[in-house]
């Protein structure tokens, strides 16, 4: 995988993380970089990267072996169109689009060019996110019955002048629930049906800050999840991991996972079993620490995107996977909306 040229189309915020990853990486080298803002161009020369204004031309000019797509979220169809038409892999920032119609588009265009998307849900690479899946898939909590999670915290004032995180859209269901949304599907299994509500309470604008969800999984599990960017406190995976890129660490837990056998807190890893058969809520638990590797989760995903352009491996987000995400997350949205419950298969019909 040595030398494998790369491009990235957007220089936003993940945009130039990309551009520092793929920098850093001794298998990848940036090609190319193409932004439509002065800010940009500025940034393309800080790092001497060639500047494009225009993706298409980038794209043809450079011929990349991979592609990196952070532009807003309505461009992502767009974006990862010209890619596939080229044959090149890409590797498209979450949500695969804005609309499941949308993504069912680059599904499609993925499978008929045989050319692969690798969708951005980066916490699948995360060292705790992987080991919550096997832990469960290996049956150490025996038959899953319940799951519990929490996304809260108190975004600035400031963070909101950006006029689209007023609208809806712009709110934390499609920017940080789906990142939960795609954990819980990938440690658990498939979410079959939500039930949900929204608040606008605190700020007034025409989008959530405040939602507290119910969820029905396939496999029979129950689950419930309650997410607010408008308080103050330390329960994001952001902060409990120490996985993220800006934010401080304060160890903790997010997410709860509940069997038959035993329990599991995530990212503490923490696994709660009886000593014993036959024992039960009189009796006391024993708390086992389930080690983690160590790895970091943007090394690991970049790692994983140039074997996938090498063709050593499956994407592990494929797009069909960030299409049933993204219709597990606007689930919500339509189940506040209309107060009801509302299942994925209806959202993808």
């Amino acid at each position: 995988m040595a030398g494998l040229r790369l491009v990235v189309i957007g220089a936003g915020l993940i945009g130039r993380e990309h551009c520092a990853l793929i920098s850093d990486h001794p298998g990848a080298a940036l090609v190319g970089l193409a932004d439509v803002t002065p800010e940009g161009r500025q940034y393309a020369a800080s790092i001497g990267a060639p500047y494009f204004s225009d993706y298409q031309q980038m794209l043809e000019e450079v011929k990349p072996d991979g592609a990196i797509v952070a532009v807003p979220n309505r461009l992502h169809v767009a974006a990862g169109l010209a890619c596939l038409s080229r044959g090149i892999p890409c590797l498209i920032e979450k949500p695969i689009a804005d609309t499941v119609e949308a993504a069912m588009n680059l599904v499609k265009a993925s499978e008929a060019a045989n050319v692969p998307i690798l969708v951005g849900h980066h916490r699948r690479h995360s060292p705790d996110i992987r080991e919550a899946r096997r832990i469960i898939e290996a049956g150490a909590l025996g038959k899953l019955v319940a799951v519990n999670g929490m996304w809260l915290a108190d975004k600035p004032d400031d963070y909101f002048q950006a006029e689209w995180r007023r609208e809806p859209g712009g709110g934390p269901l499609l920017i940080n629930l789906i990142h939960e949304f795609d954990c819980l599907r990938f440690i658990v299994g498939e979410i079959a049906s939500v039930r949900a509500f929204t608040s606008n309470a605190v700020r007034g604008f025409d989008v959530e800050d405040t939602a507290s969800i119910a969820l029905r999984f396939e496999n029979g599990a129950l689950g419930s999840f309650l997410m607010s960017d408008a308080v103050a406190a330390p329960y994001t995976w952001e902060v409990t991991s120490g996985q993220a890129l800006y934010f401080p660490h304060q160890p903790g837990d997010c997410y709860f996972f509940a069997g038959r056998e035993g329990s599991l807190a995530v990212p503490s890893m923490n696994l709660w079993r009886h000593d014993g058969a036959g024992k039960n809520w009189q009796d006391p638990l024993v708390r086992q620490h389930m080690p983690l590797d160590g790895t970091r989760t943007y090394r690991n995903q970049i790692d994983h995107f140039l074997a996938v352009i090498a063709g050593e491996v499956k994407p592990l987000v494929s797009a069909h996977d960030g299409m049933m995400t993204l219709a597990a997350t606007l689930a919500v949205d339509t189940a506040a909306r209309e107060d009801r419950t509302v299942t994925v298969q209806e959202m993808l019909s």
